[in-house]
């Protein structure tokens, strides 16, 4: 390893993922997601990058654990019980593996994501 293996958050030279959740998990909405995948470790288990949402909600059930740290909008996180958490634009917060609920963009959100997978 080398000086030149370590990453930059940096995304304007890659590829995005663009995508929409499974048409069974939105809620409301049309939240069309970009994904810019920065960094994998070696075993597959540990990502990094950004990720963005247009405005929307859908259903979540988390495998991983994620970080997030907030970078423009804001998000509503819902529990299952109906509790909701809202994270705007300078927050950063954990989600747990097994966490399931609602993730809702009312307008716009980005965030810098860090993953991972047990």
């Amino acid at each position: 390893m080398s000086i030149n293996d370590i990453k930059s958050l940096d995304v304007s030279d890659i590829k995005v993922d663009s995508y929409l959740p499974d048409a069974e998990k939105i809620v409301k909405g049309t939240p069309h997601q970009n994904v810019w995948n920065a960094f994998s470790s070696r075993d597959e288990k540990f990502h990094a990058g950004v990720w963005d949402a247009q405005a929307g909600a859908w259903t979540v059930s988390y495998d991983e654990d994620e970080f997030c740290y907030i970078l423009e909008g804001e998000s509503i996180i819902h529990d299952e019980s109906g509790q909701s958490k809202t994270v705007k634009a300078g927050d950063t917060f954990t989600i747990p593996a097994g966490f399931s609920g609602t993730w809702e963009v009312p307008k716009y959100c980005k965030k810098i994501y860090v993953i991972y997978e047990a």
